[in-house]
Formats: C-alpha cells, structure tokens, sequence
C-alpha cells in the first residue's frame, strides 16, 4: 500500500496522499490521471484496469482496492 500511495503522490502532484483523501479534492485529478493510473496498474501491479472500472472510486484506497480486488481474480 505504502508503494501505491507514493505513486499516487507522484501522479496527483503532491507531497504525500492518504488512503481516505478524496480524488475530487485534488485539482489534478482528471482523464489524464486516470490514464496514470491504468498504467502504474499494468506496470507496478501487473493489473489491466479500464476507466470504467476505476470510476466508481471516491478515494486513493478505493483505487488500490479495485487494483487489489482485479489482481486476486
């Protein structure tokens, strides 16, 4: 998780995010983020998400549950 969040800092363009922070809270998270995400899924986690699979998140840990959950499956 700790790996995750600090990719998630990098990708929101902050300094540290939380498992509870709220994507709409941050200015830069938009489509473009989102295509950072699928891609940090595919090369850190070995994951294929699509946008519509990432959608219902509201928080960073919602993400990293839909990667967890995709992986295990």
């Amino acid at each position: 998780m700790e790996e995750f969040l600090t990719e998630m800092a990098e990708i929101l363009e902050e300094d540290s995010v939380d498992a509870a922070d709220e994507l709409n809270s941050f200015e830069s998270w938009d489509s473009l983020a989102t295509l950072s995400v699928i891609a940090m899924a595919d090369a850190q986690f070995g994951v294929n998400v699509t946008a519509q699979e990432l959608k219902p998140a509201k928080t960073v840990g919602d993400l990293h549950a839909i990667i967890v959950a995709k992986k295990a499956a």
